[in-house]
């Protein structure tokens, strides 16, 4: 079975932290690169960062040092804890294997908003 749930998003002021987390199928999760990815409303989905089966991280330049990536491999559950959080993080949050090119047909999760208020 092939599934990711996200949560954990709400309205938030600028300057404060939310974590979110992605519950997902072992057949997703089990020893792959996992990610977080957004969407704004207007713009393509972005990847936020990833981290690897032994934790291993990566983070884009624009949420480095303010979010963290982390995972629980015996739950198969992703998190994403982000701090200092800006207007411009407003977005719809998913969870993914991390992959450099998507298809259409390929599967996500319904995603988690988060929106950061001036």
């Amino acid at each position: 079975q092939v599934q990711l749930v996200e949560s954990g998003g709400g309205l938030v002021q600028a300057g404060g932290s939310l974590r979110l987390s992605c519950a997902a199928s072992s057949l997703i999760f089990s020893n792959n690169v996992m990610a977080w990815y957004r969407q704004a409303p207007g713009k393509q989905r972005e990847l936020v960062g990833f981290i690897n089966s032994r934790g291993g991280d990566y983070y884009q330049d624009y949420v480095k040092g303010r979010f963290t990536i982390s995972r629980d491999n015996a739950k198969n559950t992703l998190y994403l804890q982000m701090n200092k959080l800006k207007p411009e993080d407003t977005a719809v949050y998913y969870c993914n294997q991390y992959r450099i090119a998507w298809r259409p047909t390929d599967y996500w999760g319904q995603g988690t908003q988060v929106t950061v208020s001036p």
